[in-house]
């Protein structure tokens, strides 16, 4: 059968991804921004019927568990009353082994619902493995798109074991290498299928992850008696933190504060071939964290449902180091060997914690699986095996592409805060464009700060950067 070229493809992208997800996006349209209310509400479930359907599924209801050795070491590398309190939620124990059950339950629950045959996702993560898992509880065929070659044909064992554990659970793997052809490869396979898109920003997929800020804020006020102070959730494509907020905001915890947390790969472009394995983490990182904050429609959906500029008070970004230090520590200090990449936060958490009372609760939202091509030993060893450098040292002496420093210290694990001004800045760069601000109606500069999360007075000192 003929395949239709690239630029017929995307000349048509629109009417396939509407076919392919059973929603006409274009009726939340507003000018310059959109309905984001009206998109999130055209999911047809309360938060409540939400949670039933993931426990229906076996999704969710995962601990917390307090990591009180790791909060004993940090406390010794801390000033006098200081070493918040650090706490875990285990979501390595959905099936599939991540958060990304939650997401991938929801959307494909609705696939069943609309009457698709099965349902495809493009990605290279845990997403996979959990709409393959999906899939089989709701007898649904299974299409994974998987971006995981080099030129050379060198896959990095992360994604590898991703493959491996797609297959397993009953998924069709389609294995590309990097480059422009994933998307262009999943729009055919949509056409051609009949499929539903089960994309990782419907909004769907988002409200599947609400289930998990409403929970822990539950856990936390059951075991703790108080909310968290701060909940962290490592930042990739958005998803993971907008739905972990706006289920804390419908938990009404309106005192925690929701802090990002990516892997620093500055330097390292996501798309290029002789980056792809130069790095250690095919998600959570800054190559996606921060275009997917300040851009966040770049995806493979016209509005992306993850927005997570809405929701952030901080960003915070760790080295690759630290991380595999972290997830170190997590097996031989509290017993729980998790995945690198799920630690990410875990670090960020560490470094925040030495700076604040002891008083203070800090919940690090999820854990992932790990193992074969997961562990870090694994991934360390092809590390070294394409040059890249490993020592014990200065974290902040890493070079992504060129190095890894693992800290020779707990005291070297460093809290560094990516300023949320400069990226409001750039988001409302790419919002404005070329519009002056002289033309905005009041509605439109209403969204513009609800996009930014701003109050809206707090608009007008960006908006004077980008007059005359």
């Amino acid at each position: 059968m003929r395949k239709d070229s690239y630029a017929e493809v995307m000349a048509a992208k629109e009417e396939i991804i509407k076919a392919a997800v059973g929603l006409d996006y274009s009726q939340f349209e507003r000018g310059l921004g959109f309905d984001y209310a009206g998109l999130m509400d055209s999911v047809p479930y309360t938060g409540a019927e939400v949670r039933e359907i993931l426990a229906g599924l076996g999704v969710g209801n995962t601990p917390l568990i307090e990591a009180k050795n790791i909060t004993r070491l940090l406390r010794k590398f801390s000033a006098p009353g200081y070493g918040a309190r650090i706490v875990i939620k285990d979501e390595a124990q959905n099936p599939s082994g991540s958060f990304k059950a939650r997401r991938a339950a929801l959307s494909v629950y609705e696939a069943k619902r609309l009457g698709y045959e099965g349902v495809v996702a493009a990605t290279s993560g845990n997403y996979g493995a959990a709409v393959a898992a999906m899939a089989a509880k709701l007898n649904l065929r299974c299409i994974v798109v998987q971006e995981c070659y080099d030129s050379r044909g060198i896959g990095q064992p992360e994604i590898l074991e991703k493959q491996r554990a797609c297959e397993a659970l009953g998924a069709e793997v389609v294995q590309l290498t990097v480059g422009p052809e994933l998307f262009y490869e999943t729009l055919c396979i949509l056409k051609e299928t009949g499929f539903y898109n089960a994309s990782l920003y419907t909004p769907s997929a988002i409200r599947g992850i609400e289930s998990l800020g409403y929970e822990l804020i539950q856990q936390s006020r059951e075991l703790f008696g108080k909310d968290p102070d701060y909940v962290i959730a490592t930042n990739a494509g958005g998803g993971n933190l907008s739905g972990t907020a706006r289920g804390i905001r419908a938990a009404q915890a309106e005192g925690a504060k929701v802090y990002a947390a990516s892997v620093d790969l500055s330097g390292l472009h996501m798309a290029s071939d002789l980056d792809f394995n130069r790095k250690s983490f095919t998600t959570g990182h800054t190559g996606f964290g921060i275009p997917f904050t300040v851009r966040p429609d770049r995806s493979d959906v016209p509005r992306n449902a993850a927005r997570p500029l809405r929701y952030l008070d901080g960003y915070l970004l760790v080295k690759q180091g630290e991380v595999f230090y972290l997830t170190e520590c997590l097996a031989a200090l509290e017993g729980l060997e998790r995945g690198p990449a799920g630690n990410t936060s875990l670090a960020a958490a560490f470094a925040l914690a030495r700076t604040r009372p002891e008083d203070e609760l800090i919940i690090v939202q999820e854990t992932e699986y790990t193992g074969a091509g997961k562990h870090p030993m694994a991934q360390l060893s092809f590390a070294r095996q394409q040059g890249i450098d490993l020592s014990f040292g200065d974290p902040d002496t890493e070079v992504p592409g060129q190095s890894i420093v693992l800290p020779d210290s707990p005291a070297a694990l460093k809290l560094r805060e990516y300023p949320l001004e400069n990226l409001r800045l750039s988001a409302l760069r790419h919002c404005l464009a070329g519009r002056s601000v002289a033309s905005l109606a009041a509605e439109e500069l209403s969204y513009l700060a609800e996009e930014l999360g701003l109050e809206r007075e707090a608009l007008d000192p960006l908006l004077e950067q980008f007059e005359g």
